[in-house]
Parts: C-alpha cells; structure tokens; sequence
C-alpha cells in the first residue's frame, strides 16, 4: 500500500488522461491523501509520450527535450523516494547543433564560455549581445517561471497585480524582438528565436515571456532519460502503481458529470465513475466542446474555443538506418533558405510551402538501445500548417517524406535513401485522430501574448466547480516544463482530501 493511504477517508479524484499533466496531477493529489484514479484511451500511460516499436528501431512518438528534470524529481519526492532508483536521466554537452542552409553549423550547449566560443565563430560583436539577452532571459525567467508557473491565473485580479512587472519586462514584444534587440547576425538571431517553435509557437508572435525557455535551459541544461521518454513514463507509471493509484487504459471518457453547478465524475464507454473532484488532461476546446454540456461551461472558455489561435501542426518521420552517422548530434535543427516567410506560411497562411525546416532527434547517439547495432534511430519533425489549412495530407505526406529525405541526404545523413531500412510518418490528421487534438494542433492553443497567463485556459475550470484542467493549452503552458507546471498548480487550487492532516506526505513517508 502506498505511503500513508490509510489516512483518507472517502475523497476521490478521477484524472482523465495519462499525459504527463494527468500523470503529474494524479500524483500530486495521491500526495494530498486523495484515491486517485486514471483514466485514458490509449494502451500505455504517457499520452502523446508512447513509444514506436518497428522492424527492431524503437522511436519516442513525443517529448524528446528535458528541460528541468527538478520537476520529475519532485514527483518522486512527493512519496520519499528517488527518481534514480527508477530511471537514469542523463545531461547531454551539446543542446542544439543548428546546421545553416549555407553548412555552416552551431553548437549550443555547455558552459557560458562554451556558447560565447561558438558565437565568435559566427559573428564576433555578438559575444556581449549575448551575455545582455541571457540577462534579460534571467529576469524574465525569474519571474515568469521562479514566481507565476506553478501559481493560479484564474482571477483576473491575479493578472493585475502581475502585469505591471511584466509590462515592464517588455512581454508585448515576441520573442523574435526581444532576440533582434541583442544580436545582429541573422544566424544567430535564428538560433536563440527558435524555443517557441518547441512549444506551438511562432517567433515572431510569441510573447516574449517564452524567452524565459532560454534561461531555463542555461540553468538546468538538456537531459535525455536512457531508453527513451518511455522510459520515463514507465518509471511514473511504477511509481503510481506503487502509491496505489488506479490507471485504466484503453478506455475513453465521454463526458464529464455536472449537477448543480460541481463535477461529479465521468461518464466512459463501460459505465459512470463518481468522483469528487475531476481533473481533465484532454485539450481544453475538446473538453469544452465535446465532454461538457454548453450550459456547464461559461461564456468565456466558449469564446476561447471559437476563437483561440492553435499551434502549427507537426509531420514527423520516423525512420532506422542500417549506416551509423556518428557526427550527426543528438539534437539538430536543420534551417531552410527562408525564416519568418516560411513560418508565415505555417502560421498565417496556412499553406504546405515548397522548403521546411526540420528538428531531427537521433537518441542513438546518447543511447545506442534505439536501434540494432551498427543501426541507427531517428526522427524529424517538420512544423506544418494545422488542419485548419486545406493540405491533402494523403497525396502531400509521401511527397513531404520524400523531400526530407532528399533534404537530408545531401547534407546531413549522406546515403540517407539508401539505407533507410524502416519508416513511417505521423500528421496533424494523426494528431486529430490519435490525440484528440483540435485541428491536429501539436501544442494546443498558441503562446501569443493573449493567450497567455489569464487569457489562458485556466486551470480551474470555467464552469463547474469541482472540475481542474492541466496539460498544454492550460497556463502556464506547452512544453514539458508548462504541462508539469500546470498540475502544481493543483496544490493551491484543490484543497486537502479529507482526513489528511498538514503534513505533506513525503513528510510522512520520510518521518
């Protein structure tokens, strides 16, 4: 039984998908002396985080970049115990390898003195443009990420008190000025303007808050968890196992229960399950779409829904070679000739273009398990227009897949089409399908500046007491980092199961 169980009475909480959010949030109300129980659709906990098992590759479908592993380790803390007993989390020396349509390339990662070194090789006048860009990363992270991401925005008196420090940390500008500001060289500008694109957003329209991503990773560095991000949701899934919290899986809620204004529990395709409190980990316009009634959600989670700007959608190839590329870097983001056109097309236009740019993930070169050997595993994920374009993912999927193989054998990975011994590739249709994903957004709604903090899903429903939200479209957002953040959010919101007293219990299990 897991640590200090016995001490609730009759409290219960029904999680509704096994993301990392729902994984997270059912952990941290186990914690609070909450029953907790899981459910999701798919056969495995992890959400979009399952693993591919092809022809002897094995490929992470999701999350590939970990960016603060402190938040892991405190899911295990929350129970007295360590996460490198379960899995072994591994900091990699180089980030990013950035490779330029022209070859050249750039190396992120490491010391200070290590990024300043690669800069110089770029465009020396830009070493101090750097140091004053990861300044102003630092205030901002301190604030947005150290003060507000694990605090409630529901209120909009919360968004009040806040906004004049933010105002003043210039989080009007995107991301894309804010860099400009700094660094003269286009290369450079690129470069340390992409993180948005990691979490659905476009630079040139993302708040500036989202630079904090950059101070997060200079702080904390990258990591990779050794057999993968399954791996990973293997460990919290053990460790939910242990805690004595339910998971069913291949189950799908239908709809959430409402009476009198509070959730009640959901309804799946096997029956009704009550609970007294709900926590959804789905996207917020399907919840409020789909799985409540239009009388239960208010007028501005409706607004939200019909006018919410979503993130780009996301064509990813999967694919083992029998040829080893040991110069190819664990992370590698591959430019195309164009930049803000390009992302215009994707954004704006919503147009398939001609060029792309694509981030290739090889983790046989962190984890040699990925692949046979002498083999190699990869991925490359190419931003793409959602499904609100009108792409024809049936006739323009094998053309896509072909051009970035031809992109990437003549430059990267030479002999790429020859050796290609497995692959297949997933669309935004798949992310619909598949995930549930509004339009086949890959991060939900998109981290402009008024779909950010209070203009954000909030994690409180808006609606029916009772019911929280976590997971990407909910504040403070995308990414590994906003989507764990979001269910620590839940421990201000979602008060004590009865029966617990205050202490927490990682106390418990430690006294």
């Amino acid at each position: 039984m897991g640590t200090g169980a016995s001490s609730v009475t009759s409290t219960t909480a029904v999680v509704i998908g096994a993301g990392f959010g729902g994984i997270a949030a059912a952990l941290r109300l186990r914690a609070k002396g909450y029953n907790v129980t899981v459910v999701d659709r798919c056969s495995k906990v992890g959400g979009r985080a399952q693993v591919f098992e092809r022809d002897g590759y094995r490929h992470d479908a999701g999350p590939t970049v970990i960016t603060a592993p402190f938040l892991f380790e405190e899911l295990f803390e929350l129970f007295g115990k360590r996460i490198q007993d379960y899995v072994t989390i591994k900091p990699l020396d180089t980030w990013y390898r950035f490779y330029f349509p022209d070859g050249i390339q750039f190396d992120y990662g490491g010391s200070i003195e290590d990024t300043l070194a690669q800069i110089e090789q770029i465009e020396p006048a830009d070493k101090q443009g750097y140091l004053d860009l990861l300044d102003a990363s630092r205030a901002i992270y301190q604030l947005g990420f150290e003060q507000l991401a694990h605090q409630p925005f529901h209120r909009l008196s919360e968004l009040c008190v806040q906004a004049p420090a933010m105002l003043k940390l210039g989080s009007y500008r995107s991301v894309w000025d804010l860099v400009s500001r700094h660094l003269k060289s286009e290369r450079l500008r690129q470069a340390f303007s992409i993180q948005p694109l990691l979490v659905g957003g476009n630079p040139f329209q993302t708040t500036s808050i989202y630079n904090l991503i950059h101070f997060l990773e200079r702080a904390h560095g990258i990591h990779f968890a050794m057999g993968g991000t399954g791996a990973l949701t293997d460990a919290l899934g053990r460790l939910m196992a242990e805690e004595d919290i339910t998971i069913r899986l291949g189950e799908t809620v239908e709809s959430v229960c409402v009476e009198n204004g509070r959730a009640k529990g959901v309804h799946t395709e096997h029956g009704f399950t009550a609970a007294d409190v709900v926590i959804s980990n789905v996207d917020p316009a399907h919840l409020y779409d789909n799985m409540l009634e239009r009388k239960d959600s208010c007028l501005s989670a409706r607004i939200k829904t019909r006018y919410a700007r979503k993130s780009m959608g996301l064509f990813v190839l999967y694919f083992g070679t029998n040829r080893l590329y040991p110069d190819v870097a664990h992370h590698t983001i591959w430019l195309g000739s164009r930049y803000k056109e390009l992302l215009t097309d994707i954004f704006t236009h919503k147009i398939l273009a001609d060029d792309f740019s694509i981030y290739l993930h090889r983790p046989t070169a962190t984890d040699p398990s990925f692949a046979p050997e002498g083999h190699e595993s990869f991925y490359a994920l190419v931003p793409v227009p959602n499904l609100e374009g009108s792409v024809a993912w049936d006739i323009e999927g094998p053309r896509l897949r072909d051009r970035i193989v031809e992109a990437l054998g003549s430059t990267l990975l030479p002999g790429l089409k020859e050796s290609i011994r497995s692959d297949f590739f997933m669309t935004p249709e798949n992310f619909q399908q598949d995930y549930l994903s509004p339009d086949g957004a890959g991060f939900s709604i998109a981290p402009t500046f008024y779909q950010s903090a209070w203009f954000r899903y909030h994690n409180k429903a808006e609606g029916p007491n009772g019911l929280y939200l976590v997971g990407a479209g909910t504040h403070p957002g995308a990414g590994l980092p906003g989507v764990l953040c979001s269910a620590k959010v839940l421990e201000v919101l979602v008060p004590r199961a009865a029966g617990v007293d205050a202490r927490s219990k990682s106390n418990l299990a430690l006294a």
